[in-house]
């Protein structure tokens, strides 16, 4: 059987969840990958059930308290974050208080304590209008490679290949229904590798033809502005 790299990940991810339950079935107290996998996981379960973003948060929330986990993890696990496939698309879930709230210690050994400045934005390289589609509302992170966001958004896919929001890391911006909004965009940095999203590349960005190959998997799978191109300059990082 020949699996995208996207979905040996989520196999991975219910593996580690499977024996997180079977431990926590027998009384153990969870250690940081198995409480995070175990959260992860429903999310994603939720997902397919058909629920909506809010109440796959709200589900995996109610999965593990303070005392399912190993002293420590509360402090240490503050939020997770998981790409899930939900009917409106591939959304990201972020799970704050994933054990209860509950009173933690800030100064614990290895805390990252917030800075004094909040991180700026980036100057934009593009600008693109984009409009929203769906019945519901659009949250896109900062890092999202912006070419693979919800198939009901409407903009300029092409131009918007190897892009990311023009936005501080953590921060996310809202696509209402039926509304239309202009967004910066900035290249990915690093190594330029796309793995998951909606597995659109699962690969190198600047490979030669992946970003026809891309254009032409999210046109065959209905992503609004996705008509493919030929463009000389494709494969090439520019």
């Amino acid at each position: 059987m020949q699996l995208t790299p996207t979905e040996r990940d989520r196999l991975l991810l219910f593996t580690a969840a499977e024996l997180a339950r079977a431990r926590h079935a027998r009384g153990l107290r969870l250690n940081v990958p198995e409480a995070t996998a175990l959260v992860a996981d429903t999310v994603c379960e939720a997902a397919r059930d058909g629920l909506r973003l809010a109440e796959a948060i709200d589900r995996a929330r109610s999965v593990l308290g303070p005392d399912d986990v190993l002293p420590g993890v509360i402090d240490v696990v503050t939020e997770i974050q998981v790409e899930a496939v939900f009917d409106d698309g591939t959304r990201l879930a972020a799970v704050a208080e994933p054990f209860g709230a509950r009173e933690r210690n800030d100064a614990a050994p290895g805390a990252v304590l917030p800075g004094p400045d909040a991180p700026a934005a980036p100057e934009p390289a593009v600008t693109l209008t984009v409009r929203n589609t769906a019945s519901v509302p659009v949250s896109v992170t900062s890092h999202f490679h912006f070419f693979e966001a919800n198939p009901r958004l409407d903009f300029d896919r092409a131009a918007a290949y190897g892009m990311r929001l023009a936005a501080p890391a953590g921060a996310s911006t809202r696509f209402d229904p039926g509304q239309s909004a202009d967004v910066g965009l900035v290249p990915i940095g690093g190594e330029r590798i796309a793995i998951g999203f909606a597995g659109l590349v699962d690969g190198p960005l600047d490979a030669p033809g992946a970003r026809l190959r891309a254009l032409a998997r999210a046109a065959a799978c209905g992503y609004l502005g996705a008509a493919p191109i030929r463009d000389a300059s494709d494969g090439v990082r520019t």
